[in-house]
C-alpha cells in the first residue's frame, strides 16, 4: 500500500487501524480540507471515479460489432516449449506461439501441480500493472503475485498460465508505459488493451493442444488491473468457464472509449463470477465501482458473490485461497489426485 491512499471512517475502531493520536500547536494553520474525506481512485489527475450504475450499455447489436475486434485468424501457433524447471510443488515451462497481430511471439509461464493427475483444470491469470515498468520474466516464480495470488492453486491440483501480455515484462518498453498507465479513453490504449484479449484468447489456442490440460475447465483469474479488464475478457471469451475477480471494479485509469469500455461488456457476462474486494479501496471504492460491478453481472444471482472485507486494496491472502478453492471445487469439481 505505499503507493496508495487509504481512509476508514473517523470513528472507525476497527483491529487494522489501531489507534492515532495528534497534537495540532497551531491549528489555524492546518488547511480544512486535510480532514475531508477523498473520493478519489488515489491516482493523481484523475480526479473522481465516474458512478457507472448510472449508465447503460450499448444495445446488443452494437456490442457484436465491438466484440467482433477480438478477433482474429487462427493460424499456426508454431508453439515451443523453451524451458523447463521443477520444483517440490510444480513444474514450471516457459511457452512461446505466436501472436494474433504483428508477427510478435507471446511468451506464457505454466505452473504444472506436481500433486494431482492430469489433465488439469487450469486457471489463467491477468493480475497487477506492476509488470509495465519490469523487463523480465526470467525468474518468474520468484516475483511477489505468484506466491500471493496463484500458488495456492497449483498446490492445490491446478495447472496456472501466467502469459507475459502486450506491455508486460520484456513485451513492454518505456513507451508502453503512459500508454497502459495513462488515460485509458486513448485509441493507444484501444490497440493495447485489444492485443492484450488477443494474447489471453491465443493463450487459451495453445492449451487446447495440449492433452494433459482439461480445456473444457478453464479459469479466468484477475487481479487488481486484471480484475478491471475481466468483464470485458469474460465477454468476449466463451471458452473461460468461471470467473475470480480480485481487488477490481469499475475504472482505475478513467473510463475507456465506447469499443473497451467497461459498461458495455458487464452485463453480457454470465459465467459463475466470484468478486473479493476491500472495504476502504480507494481505487474501487465500493458504493461507485466495485458493488455496481458486481449488480450488473448478467450471471444468476445463485452463481455470483460477492464478500467485503476490512481493508484496502488487496483482500486478505487466507481468505482469499479458502473463497477461491471453494468456489472452483463448487463449479468445477474437486481435482484429480
Amino acid at each position: 500500500m505505499f503507493e496508495s491512499m487509504s481512509q476508514a471512517p473517523a470513528l472507525d475502531r476497527s483491529a487494522k487501524n489501531g489507534f492515532r493520536c495528534a497534537v495540532y500547536p497551531d491549528p489555524g494553520k492546518v488547511l480544512a480540507k486535510s480532514f475531508l474525506r477523498i473520493d478519489s481512485l488515489g491516482v493523481p489527475g484523475l480526479g473522481e471515479i465516474e458512478n457507472f450504475a448510472k449508465q447503460k450499455p450499448v444495445p446488443d447489436s452494437v456490442f457484436q460489432v465491438y466484440k467482433e475486434q477480438f478477433s482474429y485468424d487462427k493460424t499456426d501457433l508454431k508453439a515451443r516449449v523453451e524451458s523447463k524447471k521443477e520444483a517440490p510443488e510444480w513444474t514450471l515451462e516457459k511457452i512461446s506461439f505466436d501472436a494474433a497481430y504483428g508477427g510478435e511471439r507471446v511468451i506464457a509461464r505454466l505452473f504444472l501441480p506436481r500433486n494431482a493427475a492430469p489433465p488439469f483444470q487450469t486457471v489463467i491469470y491477468l493480475g497487477g500493472d506492476v509488470p509495465v515498468f519490469q523487463r523480465s520474466s526470467q525468474d518468474i516464480e520468484n516475483y511477489c503475485e505468484v506466491s500471493m495470488f496463484f500458488s495456492f492453486l497449483v498446490k492445490n491440483g491446478r495447472a496456472v498460465l501466467y502469459p507475459v501480455y502486450k506491455g508486460f515484462f520484456e513485451r513492454g518498453n518505456d513507451a508502453l508505459i503512459p500508454v497502459i498507465e495513462g488515460d485509458w479513453s486513448s485509441h493507444q490504449w484501444t490497440e493495447v488493451l485489444i492485443q492484450q484479449v488477443k494474447d489471453l484468447k491465443r493463450s487459451i489456442d495453445y492449451l487446447e493442444t495440449r492433452p494433459d490440460i482439461d480445456s473444457r475447465k478453464l479459469v479466468y483469474e484477475g487481479m487488481s488491473y486484471g480484475s478491471a479488464l475481466g468483464p470485458i475478457i469474460a465477454a468476449v471469451e466463451d471458452r473461460l468457464k468461471v470467473n475470480v475477480f480480485l481487488a477490481g471494479g469499475f475504472g482505475l485509469m478513467g473510463q475507456g472509449r465506447p469499443e473497451v469500455n467497461q459498461i458495455n461488456y458487464i452485463s453480457r457476462v454470465k459465467k459463475p463470477t466470484l468478486m473479493l474486494n476491500g472495504r476502504y479501496d480507494t481505487f474501487f471504492p465500493p458504493e461507485t465501482s466495485s458493488k455496481p460491478m458486481f449488480d450488473l453481472l448478467r450471471t444468476p444471482a445463485e452463481l455470483k458473490q460477492q464478500k467485503f472485507y476490512d481493508t484496502d486494496h488487496i483482500p486478505p491472502v487466507n481468505e482469499m485461497i479458502k473463497k477461491t478453492l471453494a468456489w472452483l471445487d463448487k463449479y468445477l469439481g474437486p481435482v484429480k489426485r
